[in-house]
């Protein structure tokens, strides 16, 4: 997958089949839609591209008071879809200049005079252009005029759930991981540089790795995960906790005792083992942490085995 940060980036001779949008999670509808895209690619011979954005355009609109919290960083982003098998990748910037094109001149001028869009694939729910004022109907009569075939892919569902970035936001929020899973199809991830903590867990025998995730993150939640782990491409298994006071996360590494200072990590929610718990003594903490590692590890046998 080549990787391009700007519209502008992009080689124009070549042919391309287009989706546009934030896809927020890269959920099984959003896969949905990228394996309309990569299919259709194919049986024409052009190019699969998707163009997003960042930041999300919600922050940039509506900076003050804006609470939404997203399901992935750009990082995290990449990361999935490369391995989905698209061939063009564009993150472009989104500015409030940017939301002022209309929506005609966003699909004359950027999607078939600089992307050379021969086929477009949009979602159910998808607008497009200044204040979302794009709608399909629009769509289907620029199609004809700017000589672009079009198609709606309708929603995917899970168990007669229609699947949205909504949905696993809510999951996620409740604690259901298992549910956020079988949305997203690949376990959540929380990704961040390790920073150093108060070290407390090291004096009981449960050293943590502190993870400094981006601002705008959604943090499942608090509690004690099970996850696995990637640290430079190395796949680990541990314990999560999320405090419910500071959404401080600590995850503690089974089996390791390297060093991973300002390294970024990769963590993966695997299931939730409880709630948190104030508790009365060091000696306390440890014996449930003892506890917890053995269900942990009990649940890491039966899905990894």
């Amino acid at each position: 997958m080549d990787i391009h940060y700007s519209i502008s980036n992009f080689p124009s001779n070549l042919k391309t089949v287009l989706t546009i949008g934030t896809f927020d999670g890269i959920h099984k509808g959003h896969r949905y839609i990228l394996q309309s895209l990569i299919s259709e690619s194919k049986r024409l011979g052009f190019s699969s591209v998707l163009l997003t954005f960042n930041p999300h355009p919600r922050n940039v609109l509506f900076p003050q008071g804006q609470d939404l919290k997203l399901l992935n960083t750009i990082d995290e982003k990449v990361l999935e879809l490369q391995n989905i098998g698209i061939d063009h990748l564009i993150i472009h910037e989104f500015t409030k200049d940017f939301s002022r094109i209309s929506p005609v001149n966003f699909i004359r001028d950027i999607l078939v005079s600089k992307l050379n869009m021969q086929y477009m694939i949009v979602g159910y729910d998808h607008h497009f252009g200044r204040n979302r004022e794009g709608s399909f109907e629009e769509l289907q009569q620029l199609s004809d005029l700017y000589n672009f075939s079009l198609q709606k892919i309708e929603a995917h569902e899970f168990k007669d759930i229609k699947i949205s970035s909504t949905k696993v936001r809510k999951a996620l929020l409740e604690g259901n991981v298992h549910h956020a899973y079988n949305l997203l199809g690949y376990y959540y991830i929380l990704s961040g540089v390790v920073l150093h903590g108060n070290k407390l867990g090291r004096k009981i025998g449960f050293p943590t790795a502190n993870i400094e995730v981006d601002k705008n993150k959604l943090i499942p939640k608090p509690g004690v995960y099970v996850v696995k782990v990637s640290i430079e491409a190395q796949i680990y298994f541990g314990m999560l906790n999320i405090d419910i006071r500071t959404e401080k996360i600590e995850v503690h590494i089974f089996d390791f005792s390297e060093f991973i200072y300002d390294k970024i990590i990769q963590v993966y929610l695997i299931s939730r083992l409880r709630d948190g718990k104030k508790m009365d003594s060091l000696e306390d903490l440890k014996s449930e942490l003892i506890n917890d590692e053995k269900k942990a590890r009990v649940i890491l046998q039966n899905k990894f085995a």
